[in-house]
């Protein structure tokens, strides 16, 4: 497991498009969200920084979605070495959550690159022109740590975001396992 911050993408940037299926095969478009706050998650199943924070997250999510923010989860792991995060486990994985989002396979790992999504988990939230609001961490809480899992970084930011506050200055990276690249597709942003 190697263990990296997210790469923090620049604040005002556009969000990138996708079109990408569900676990089902579903296709889902980002132009389904045309004037509506998003909030986009790069998560996997097997990483234990995604299970560490999975269920006050589905509880979280739940709460910005009866506020407006739409919810999106992208899983972009190879599943050739990563078979547990295939489409099929990713199923079982968000009903074992109760997700109420569409979680969705980036096969080509393209919309990961365009996110510069580093790891999982990894937080996008865009406001309502879809510019770049927030790029950082649920909260200070990490796997084999007596910190809670409270939400509380993204809270806050979904919260200004919605109450039409500046964006906030402090925003703290998040931390995860690195996505799992396939080989050859590991973005120059890694330096």
């Amino acid at each position: 497991m190697v263990t990296i911050p997210s790469q923090m993408l620049k604040i005002g940037t556009r969000m990138p498009a996708f079109e990408l299926p569900d676990y089902d095969g579903k296709l889902l478009s980002s132009d389904e969200y045309e004037d509506q706050p998003v909030l986009v998650i790069f998560l996997c199943n097997h990483c234990p920084y995604v299970r560490h924070i999975i269920d006050k997250l589905s509880e979280r999510v739940r709460e910005y979605q009866e506020n407006g923010i739409a919810v999106v989860g992208i899983s972009a792991n190879d599943i050739e070495q990563y078979p547990e995060d295939a489409p099929d486990k990713m199923k079982e994985f968000a009903d074992k959550h109760d997700f109420t989002f569409p979680y969705l396979f980036d096969k080509s790992q393209e919309v990961a690159q365009e996110y510069q999504a580093a790891c999982t988990p990894d937080f996008f939230l865009f406001d309502d022109a879809h510019r770049l609001y927030y790029r950082g961490q649920f909260d200070d809480s990490r796997p084999k740590t007596d910190v809670p899992v409270t939400g509380e970084d993204l809270d806050s930011a979904a919260e200004s975001l919605l109450a039409g506050n500046p964006i906030p200055q402090q925003q703290k990276p998040s931390v995860g396992c690195n996505i799992k690249w396939k080989p050859g597709n590991e973005p120059d942003y890694f330096g």
